[in-house]
């Protein structure tokens, strides 16, 4: 592990944020589609129905300029990018890159340009905090085939970092606090709304001890979202993934978070402390997705006799596809039909604490997972 002063004062050591990436254009999404599944060919009516979502969300068909300005980018590229800048302003000494496993500016490009500038040392930090072989495994596989003989450190989680339950309980107070007051009027009584706290869904047999590879043929359900990170070989391993414990752990935290302001025990008991959690934008893989959905949790939510609900996804650390057309527009039109408000939080995006936050990991002074420390000379 580097200590922070050596951090901070290396020439060849550089910052590394990695991220999903997402198409810059309509026209794009079939090529960005076989990138998210390691080059298995989608149906048409899946292609069709992303374009669609994308297109609700903003997304357009026009071309971007060669050097687009950062507010014209979609808004996972312009947050993450944004988020960068941030966090370069914060380590002066220290270069901070950004790349993408999916789409430009793909990991092995800024790699390749990373080592034109002379940086011999990456900490390389992924924007999922909760650490899963279904993504930030493969973040790591991309960099480390990128940069075979450099000197990597890979920060594999960060799923309990008190700067980023602290950064969610910042954006989930004041919309928890609105959405307490409009239902306590329509009620005529105080009313504490529930939040739903979710994270992307993942296959099953993704989480699971044993091999986990990929099936041959896997069957996709017609208009059903694509996986964060498609349909991959992810190997053997002898114990079960840690993705969905961290995921309710970092839930567990923002709810402590907020309970000095009011988030109290619900009618349910000790267990949900107010809050219920579900996984969402289960994908088009053959086999079962982890749950409950949110689909399920609003129609449970609804019939427990609560007439709103707040919703922050914990997982995702900036406004995309699975945010805006997911939660703001499906997932709104499923409570309407169930007869209840649902509220989102406002993503991170470009929260001052989730820069602290990242700070603290680049520069050591927070110690989060090391997945992978590879000296150059064992690469």
């Amino acid at each position: 592990m580097i200590g922070s002063q050596n951090m901070m004062n290396s020439e060849t050591t550089a910052i590394l944020l990695l991220a999903h990436g997402t198409p810059d254009r309509l026209s794009e999404m079939a090529e960005y589609l076989k990138n998210v599944t390691s080059g298995r060919a989608l149906p048409d009516e899946v292609v069709k129905e992303l374009q669609h979502r994308y297109a609700e969300i903003g997304l357009k068909e026009d071309p971007l300029p060669e050097r687009p300005r950062l507010e014209d980018r979609p808004p996972l590229t312009r947050w993450t990018l944004l988020q960068g800048t941030m966090l370069q302003h914060e380590l002066a000494n220290t270069k901070v890159y950004v790349g993408m496993r999916n789409w430009h500016p793909y990991i092995a490009d800024v790699v390749a340009q990373m080592r034109a500038d002379g940086v011999t040392k990456i900490k390389a930090i992924c924007l999922a905090p909760q650490n899963s072989r279904t993504s930030v495994g493969l973040y790591r596989t991309a960099l480390l085939k990128a940069a075979e003989g450099m000197d990597v450190e890979f920060v594999a989680g960060w799923a309990e970092h008190p700067l980023l339950a602290l950064a969610f309980a910042e954006k989930m107070w004041p919309v928890w606090a609105e959405a307490c007051a409009i239902v306590s009027k329509q009620e005529g009584k105080p009313t504490r709304v529930p939040i739903l706290f979710t994270a992307h869904s993942v296959p099953c047999r993704t989480i699971m001890s044993g091999t986990v590879s990929n099936p041959s043929s896997p069957s996709a359900r017609p208009g059903a979202p694509v996986p964060a990170d498609g349909i991959q070989n992810y190997g053997t391993r002898t114990t079960p993934d840690p993705y969905p414990v961290e995921c309710k752990n970092t839930a567990r935290a923002i709810a402590a978070a907020l309970r000095p302001v009011g988030l109290t025990e619900s009618a349910r008991g000790d267990e949900t402390q107010g809050y219920f959690f579900a996984f969402q934008s289960q994908g088009v893989a053959g086999a079962p997705w982890i749950g409950p959905s949110v689909e399920d949790t609003l129609k449970a939510i609804a019939e427990e006799g609560h007439k709103g609900v707040v919703l922050q996804p914990v997982g995702f650390l900036c406004d995309h596809v699975e945010i805006l057309y997911d939660i703001d527009i499906a997932f709104k039109e499923t409570a309407r039909e169930l007869g209840i408000q649902l509220w989102r939080a406002d993503s991170l995006n470009d929260s001052d604490t989730l820069i602290r936050a990242l700070k603290t990991i680049a520069t050591g002074t927070y110690k989060a997972q090391i997945d992978e420390s590879t000296p150059a000379t064992q690469s």
